[in-house]
């Protein structure tokens, strides 16, 4: 529990006065701290309140901060005994985790790319859809909702959000006058330049660490992951290697 070490007036040469006191669970900081005091031209009297008498100033920091340091001796355990602590907040073991690894960088990414698109009063999945529309040209919404595996209501609300602020717009398609397809303006063009502009200095800083052949080989490496692991939109069906099946009975 924290307990008082010393409490009282000081003045300086100037005579302004000024409360000091003194708090801690850990005598060496203040110990450092009043050994620097007893070195100068304050005095130390008592506040209001306190018990005791007044005496020297220069002595009481004295004995305040050589009873500190002998507290302090007593208490800590030796550094042969006790190795320093890890600075670190995460377990040693924990990062041997490749799953571990990825899921805490992915945090740190996922909350610095968010900061990014909210101060365009953008979120991820906007982002996501004038992507999509850029490399894949105009696209139907339902389309869309499928490749993203999205709510196509929700989907619906994404789209309406970037046709309000002009970086798409909804246009008949021009090989089936009957369908309706969502596409990238011109403004959107630019728009999402800019945008990956400011995302790529989000790599940089989340990446500083590595060099450019380095990146490459890290994207290469998460690329093959996220194939491996990304799922066909809905209703397409995956492609088998090899050669089909035979029918039953031939």
């Amino acid at each position: 529990m924290e307990q008082p070490i010393v409490n009282g007036v000081a003045c300086d040469a100037s005579g302004a006065t000024f409360a000091v006191v003194g708090i801690s669970n850990v005598p060496t900081d203040w110990a450092k701290v009043f050994s620097s005091l007893a070195n100068t031209d304050l005095t130390l009297g008592t506040m209001a309140g306190a018990t005791g008498a007044a005496g020297d100033g220069q002595a009481l920091l004295r004995a305040v901060a050589e009873a500190a340091a002998t507290e302090a001796d007593r208490e800590e355990p030796s550094p042969s005994v006790t190795a320093p602590p890890s600075l670190s907040m995460t377990p040693p073991s924990v990062l041997n985790l490749n799953a571990y690894l990825m899921y805490a960088l992915g945090k740190v990414a996922r909350r610095r790319l968010t900061e990014k698109l909210e101060a365009r009063g953008l979120r991820l999945w906007h982002l996501t859809v004038m992507t999509l529309l850029a490399d894949l040209g105009p696209q139907m919404k339902t389309a869309l909702a499928s490749r993203l595996d999205m709510n196509a209501s929700d989907l619906v609300k994404i789209v309406n959000d970037l046709a309000r602020i002009g970086q798409v717009d909804c246009v008949r398609d021009q090989t089936d006058r009957r369908r309706v397809v969502v596409r990238l303006t011109a403004e959107g063009r630019t728009y999402l330049a800019g945008l990956s502009a400011e995302i790529a200095s989000t790599d940089d800083e989340i990446l500083a660490p590595l060099d450019t052949a380095e990146r490459e080989q890290l994207g290469a490496l998460l690329r093959r992951v996220h194939h491996h692991l990304e799922r066909p939109p809905a209703g397409v069906r995956q492609r088998r290697n090899g050669p089909p099946a035979p029918r039953a009975g031939s």
